[in-house]
């Protein structure tokens, strides 16, 4: 495993947490269906179980591709922090999000990696207010997106 897959595995089942068992949309009481670490898709239904194992192969193969993505559309040097850190904001908010949106992708393009660690905690808001678990997820995401990694 890529050390930036060791690295946002962990972070991600910290943020996400995992439930095994398919669970509905909390807004409308059905699809789309979620389970494992956030997983949704037309294979996740009502009264679907998941082992463990599921869940966490799951999020690998999905984290691997987001990573991957990520990486393809840099234009700059990122560390396996900073890979994480986006990867965790692209899981929770959307890649599209990242890449198409946010000026924090805008910024780190641009080689301001101080500006883009700057924009996490902008990404703050549902439904049109702050949201503590949202704040704390961004501040989380910038920590360790300014983290230097440790080489041996």
């Amino acid at each position: 495993m890529s050390n930036w897959l060791q690295i946002a595995v962990p972070f991600v089942q910290t943020e996400e947490g995992c439930r095994l068992t398919a669970y509905p949309d909390p807004v409308s009481g059905g699809d789309p269906w979620t389970i494992g670490y956030g997983a949704t898709g037309p294979h996740i239904i009502e009264g679907l179980v998941w082992t463990q194992e599921q869940a966490d192969t799951d999020l690998k193969a999905r984290l691997t591709v987001l990573g991957n993505t990520i990486l393809a559309a840099a234009k700059v040097a990122l560390n396996d922090n900073q890979l994480a850190a986006l990867m965790d904001f692209a899981y929770n908010e959307g890649l599209w999000a990242l890449l198409d949106t946010s000026t924090l992708w805008r910024f780190l393009q641009q080689g301001d990696y101080d500006e883009a660690a700057a924009q996490f905690p902008l990404w703050d808001i549902a439904c049109g207010r702050p949201v503590m678990g949202l704040e704390t997820r961004r501040m989380r995401e910038r920590t360790l997106f300014l983290t230097p990694v440790q080489t041996a």
